[in-house]
């Protein structure tokens, strides 16, 4: 009865693996079937090759380590396939809808929100709140299109809605799924150590990285979930990082344009600021992450 039970586990194991990347090939080739930009059009065999290609190595690894179990690491592959599947079926849907075109131009994206007439606001906040948890769309796009649409104060007021909901559902979703997906695959003892080590460092790092403009803000709320940060440190920060980050980028299209020498400047010189910036906070890192934890009385 055991070695039934045995089997039963393994061939459940290896039929998953086996699951999860067919899904992921065929969303994934559907959608670069439908051929909406020039680049994929242009590659697309060479798309479809590499993306079989890799799910098969992939695939071939996950047999490998299985065999030699090697769990942390065919865990790992394992949720990367999972992970590649809800990147699949996302890249189908905005393939299918005819999404993607519009959300790689500004006036393309412009024109779709404004022809919902009444609900484009509505619209807007929604799309900026996908952005965050699941559409892979630049922001710059979606503030820029927000402006010609609404102006520099209505669309800073509507992306900060939309955008700190979702970064609140993004980081929820990394406090409660995260953890256990990477407890289910290094073990509780080795994350609760990690974290442990790690405990009161990530503070200010994180919180400098969302303030900034280099670095993915989106990616880094599902981070932030699975690390020591609490809740209501979280939701300062983030309201704090937003108001900054969505508000400068909204008034500073239509005051500092790329399309001047004086601008092309300012954005130079804004960008050094930027560097030097974190260069500064990451070297006086412990007195800074102390005094802020000092003010706001949290513990560390």
């Amino acid at each position: 009865m055991k070695d039934y039970k045995q089997a039963l586990k393994h061939s459940v194991n290896i039929l998953a693996a086996v699951l999860f990347s067919a899904v992921a090939f065929v969303f994934t080739a559907n959608g670069l079937a439908y051929k909406s930009l020039p680049f994929i059009s242009n590659h697309f065999m060479v798309l479809i090759s590499v993306s079989a290609g890799l799910l098969s190595v992939l695939l071939l690894a996950y047999f490998i380590l299985y065999i030699f179990k090697k769990q942390a690491w065919y865990r790992l592959i394992l949720c990367t396939l999972i992970f590649l599947d809800i990147c699949g079926i996302v890249f189908f849907t905005i393939c299918a809808t005819g999404l993607i075109v519009k959300i790689n131009s500004i006036q393309a994206l412009r024109d779709y929100i404004a022809e919902f007439g009444n609900w484009a606001v509505f619209l807007f906040i929604v799309f900026c709140f996908l952005q965050v948890v699941i559409l892979p769309v630049p922001g710059s796009i979606t503030v820029a299109a927000g402006v010609a649409l609404f102006g520099p104060l209505k669309c800073a007021i509507y992306s900060f809605i939309g955008i700190v909901t979702g970064s609140v559902v993004a980081f929820a979703i990394g406090r409660w799924i995260g953890y256990k997906a990477v407890k289910w695959i290094v073990g509780k003892d080795t994350l609760d150590k990690w974290l442990k080590n790690l405990k009161g460092k990530d503070y200010l790092i994180l919180s400098l990285m969302f303030l900034l403009p280099m670095f993915p803000d989106d990616v880094l709320c599902f981070v932030a979930g699975l690390s020591s940060m609490t809740w209501p440190y979280f939701l300062i920060m983030i309201f704090v990082t937003r108001i900054i980050s969505v508000f400068t980028t909204a008034y500073s299209f239509g005051l500092i344009p790329f399309t001047t020498w004086w601008g092309i400047i300012i954005w130079v010189i804004l960008a050094g600021l930027v560097v030097l910036s974190f260069w500064l906070v990451c070297k006086y890192s412990d007195k800074i992450d102390t005094f802020i934890k000092s003010k706001l009385k949290l513990k560390r």
